[in-house]
C-alpha cells in the first residue's frame, strides 16, 4: 500500500489550521517553519484511539488513513498515536512536494525489542536527511548528517542523535520519563508501506490502550498529560509534574490543548497498563 494522496479540497483547510501558507518550494527553511507549526498545533495522543480500543468499536483504527487523521484534527483538535501521526504527516509534505519516507525505530522500553515506532525522513539529496518525528515534536527538523552527533538545543524539547553501529540514537524526554530515554532508529531504506498494518497490530495491545497519553509545544514549552499526571516541561528547565483526576484531564484537553468538548467527554477513565501478552511479566500475571 503506497502513501495515500490526500483529497484536494482538504490541503487548503491543513494549512489555514496550521496558520502556514503553501510553500513557495520544499526547501530546508519550509521544512523548518512547517514542522515548528505541526508541533505547536498537532499533539501526539492516543485520545482517538484509547474512546475506540476501550469502546470495543469495529472497523479501522482512528487515523489509519490521513485524511481520517486530518477529518479529526480539524474537527476535534486531537492528532494520535506514531503510527498515524506519521502517515499523516507525509502525506501532508508530499503534497507540498518534499521528498518524504516513512521509517520505523525502535523505544527502548526493554532491550531487544523488535521495532515499535513510525516516523519521518525528509530528503533533499545525498547527505542532506531530515528527522520530522510527530512523537518527540523536537519543533526543529534533526539534521542526520554522516558521522558524529546532532542535537536540537532547547530547554523543553531538546534532543540528541548519536550515531553507533550504523544506527542514530535518539535521546528525548518523553513526559513520563522526564529523565530521559533513548529512540533506535532503524537502517534507513525505502519508504514502509505497512504502517497500516503496523498501526492495526497495536488494537488489542498497546502501551497508548489503557490511559491518556497527551503532548503539544505550546510556545517555548512541552505541555501534556502522561499515565494519570499533567507535566510541563518549561522553558527555564523547570518540571512540573502533578497527579489529575479524570475530570482535570479532561479540562486540561480542552482549556489548555484545544481539544473539543465533545471528544473530551467521550474520554474513558484511566485504567492500569496490564503487561504486554507473552512477556514474563504477563505468565507471573496469570498465575
Amino acid at each position: 500500500m503506497s502513501l495515500p494522496a490526500l483529497p484536494a479540497d482538504l490541503l487548503p483547510r491543513i494549512l489555514t489550521q496550521l496558520g502556514h501558507p503553501a510553500p513557495a518550494a520544499p526547501t530546508p527553511e519550509a521544512l523548518a517553519s512547517l514542522y515548528a507549526a505541526w508541533c505547536q498545533k498537532v499533539p501526539f495522543d492516543n485520545v482517538q484511539k484509547l474512546i475506540h480500543v476501550r469502546s470495543s468499536a469495529p472497523g479501522p483504527l482512528p487515523g489509519s488513513t490521513p485524511e481520517h487523521f486530518f477529518e479529526n484534527w480539524l474537527l476535534h483538535g486531537t492528532g494520535g498515536t506514531c503510527w498515524a501521526g506519521s502517515t499523516a504527516l507525509a502525506a501532508l509534505l508530499t503534497a507540498l512536494g518534499f521528498q518524504v519516507r516513512r521509517s520505523i525505530a525502535t523505544m527502548l522500553a526493554a532491550p531487544d525489542l523488535p521495532p515499535n515506532h513510525g516516523t519521518v525522513i525528509v530528503s533533499f539529496g545525498p547527505g542532506s536527511e531530515y528527522l520530522v518525528d510527530t512523537s518527540v515534536l523536537h519543533h526543529q527538523p534533526l539534521p542526520l548528517h554522516p558521522g558524529g552527533i546532532t542535537a536540537i538545543v532547547h530547554p523543553a524539547w531538546g534532543i540528541q542523535a548519536t550515531r553507533q553501529q550504523d544506527r542514530w540514537h535518539l535521546h528525548w524526554r518523553p513526559l513520563h520519563m522526564t529523565t530521559g530515554f533513548i529512540c533506535r532508529y532503524e537502517p534507513l531504506g525505502p519508504d514502509l508501506a505497512d504502517f497500516p498494518h503496523r498501526y492495526a497490530q497495536t488494537r488489542d495491545w498497546s502501551p497508548f490502550n489503557y490511559q491518556v497519553s497527551a503532548r503539544i509545544n505550546r510556545g517555548h514549552e512541552v505541555i501534556g498529560l502522561a499515565f494519570g499526571n499533567a507535566v510541563t516541561l518549561h522553558t527555564d528547565g523547570r518540571i512540573t509534574t502533578r497527579p489529575v483526576t479524570h475530570r482535570e484531564r479532561k479540562a486540561i484537553l480542552i482549556d489548555h490543548m484545544g481539544y473539543s468538548e465533545t471528544i473530551a467527554r467521550l474520554l474513558p477513565e484511566d485504567l492500569p497498563t496490564p503487561p504486554p501478552p507473552g512477556s514474563r511479566k504477563a505468565e507471573l500475571h496469570m498465575a
